[in-house]
């Protein structure tokens, strides 16, 4: 019994620390919150809930003060491998591609990790689009439920609605995300 217990235990601790890997689910109602798919709070339609976070370079991020603009938010950590696939592409295919039109903000906001982790992350995978630190894990939790998996993207059009949600790093899906934004920008 001490066996199953300690496996148990060690499980719940696991999960969440894995959550980059987890398998989306359907919507269901978690304590008066309604939950979608793959964890998320939101739904397209939505506003987007807005925020204000820090920069790596020290200026501050509000999203609100992006109204006007097409705007993707990529939810990340250092910790999840499924990330670290899929910024190099986001870094070639969206940040590359449109890093210089003033009608488009990408940043990217770092999950509950210390500047002096995300650095040494972001250098390693070639990042060059901006990073916010979310360091108590407040905005993402504003999104999905706490502790669901990363990696995330959250598309908003100009008028700060929620457009389109993604999960993971699926090929299929990123192509839709890269045309809808490369639409939204004409």
């Amino acid at each position: 019994m001490k066996k199953i217990f300690a496996i148990a235990l060690l499980l719940g601790v696991l999960m969440p620390a894995m959550g980059c890997a987890q398998e989306s689910k359907p919507a269901k109602e978690k304590s008066n919150v309604t939950v979608y798919e793959h964890d998320y709070i939101v739904k397209v339609g939505d506003k987007a809930p807005d925020f204000t976070l820090e920069m790596l370079d020290g200026t501050k991020f509000t999203l609100s003060q992006h109204r006007g603009k097409v705007v993707m938010l990529q939810f990340t950590a250092g910790w999840c491998g499924i990330c670290r696939k899929e910024m190099p592409h986001i870094e070639s295919d969206i940040w590359q591609k449109h890093k210089e039109n003033k009608e488009f903000v990408l940043v990217g906001i770092d999950r509950e990790e210390a500047r002096e982790a995300i650095l040494p992350f972001i250098e390693k995978v070639g990042t060059t689009y901006p990073i916010a630190m979310d360091s108590n894990g407040d905005v993402f939790a504003s999104y999905a439920l706490r502790g669901s998996g990363i990696t995330r993207n959250i598309l908003i059009d100009r008028d700060g609605n929620i457009v389109m949600l993604t999960r993971r790093f699926e090929e299929a899906e990123f192509k839709a995300l890269v045309e809808k934004i490369d639409s939204m920008l004409k």
